[in-house]
């Protein structure tokens, strides 16, 4: 399975690195039976494509390399298939090294499939989602390799990181909505506080007004002449 990464997570990430290594350590045990039957399937086509007649003994080591080269191709193919199904659009095509057997058919022996594991820069909530599906695929088929499993954990490391950077942005909304709220109650409080002032500001102002007229009056009085003390009746 090979491996497309990237190293850091920074806006301008780097170019990807490609490790390219086997599919499953399952097949690396059954690589030098696979061997073997190419040694062994090598004179045995020699002497079909001569003039030598092939003895019962030999047909049936040809039927059994035959056998073992079919195992071989749909474990090899079942293997990389879960791969790329798994992986979705993340994972690349499977390709296939193949042996000829005996019968002159081609078999597939190996196998990888591609998957990026780079981060989704300035998305960790896409990051996680993507290095939970890479995790997947490189665990998706039933017997994984070494190569797998060392996917499926830098997956995982990769996975913890935008776990850590999400909760980090996290508390920075439910810190910048807290602040919100008491502005916005700070702003209700003064508002209301105005408007209680106002009608007391409105009643002094209304008496000082009432006083007024009073004062002119008294004025408009003191501007009066004094009675006569005597009056003069005439008869």
């Amino acid at each position: 399975m090979n491996i497309n990464s990237q190293a850091s997570r920074t806006l301008a990430a780097p170019p990807a690195q490609v490790v390219r290594s086997p599919v499953t350590s399952a097949y690396a045990d059954k690589s030098s039976s696979a061997a073997m039957a190419e040694r062994e399937a090598k004179p045995a086509a020699d002497a079909a494509s001569g003039d030598t007649a092939v003895s019962p003994q030999q047909q049936a080591q040809q039927q059994q390399q035959i056998a073992a080269l079919a195992s071989r191709d749909r474990e090899v193919r079942s293997h990389e298939q879960a791969h790329a199904a798994v992986g979705g659009s993340y994972a690349g095509a499977p390709t296939y090294s193949f042996k000829r057997g005996p019968d002159g058919q081609a078999y597939a022996v190996g196998g990888e499939v591609s998957i990026d594991v780079s981060p989704i820069p300035n998305d960790p909530a896409a990051t996680l989602r993507k290095m939970e599906v890479v995790q997947q695929a490189a665990l998706a088929p039933a017997e994984p390799s070494a190569q797998d499993l060392r996917v499926a954990a830098q997956a995982q490391v990769l996975a913890a990181q935008a776990r850590s950077e999400l909760a980090a942005l996290q508390r920075e909304e439910v810190a910048a909505a807290a602040a919100e709220r008491k502005a916005e109650a700070q702003a209700r409080e003064e508002q209301e506080q105005a408007e209680q002032e106002e009608p007391a500001a409105s009643e002094v102002q209304q008496q000082s007004f009432d006083l007024t007229p009073n004062l002119q009056l008294y004025r408009r009085l003191s501007q009066l002449q004094e009675p006569a003390a005597l009056v003069d009746l005439v008869t």
